[in-house]
């Protein structure tokens, strides 16, 4: 399961984790405007793309269930996980920034 290589398959649940992660967070923070939508999206989905199958198997060896999930599945899970969360953070610093910076 360490073996991620360049398997078509696992691209492509890494592009559907990725895509999933970041509009799932929609529904947590909207965005303020379409540049802020845009950077977001692109940062989640290169967060899920890079960091997905690390973060796949860090979920996977967290919840014990190793044995019964497939790479592909590690993958998306991974993928969205990483992208959800990069999504979020974004959003949360960039609002932070957006009320300090102007003082």
């Amino acid at each position: 399961m360490t073996d991620f290589g360049n398997d078509p398959g696992l691209w492509a649940a890494r592009s559907i984790g990725s895509a999933a992660g970041a509009a799932v967070s929609l529904v947590y923070m909207l965005p303020k405007g379409r540049r802020e939508a845009a950077s977001r999206f692109f940062t989640g989905m290169l967060c899920g793309l890079i960091f997905g199958g690390p973060a796949g198997l860090w979920i996977v060896s967290r919840l014990g269930v190793a044995g019964s999930l497939s790479g592909t599945e590690v993958m998306l899970a991974g993928s969205a996980a990483a992208s959800l969360s990069a999504w979020w953070v974004l959003g949360a610093v960039a609002r932070v920034a957006d009320r300090y910076g102007r003082k």
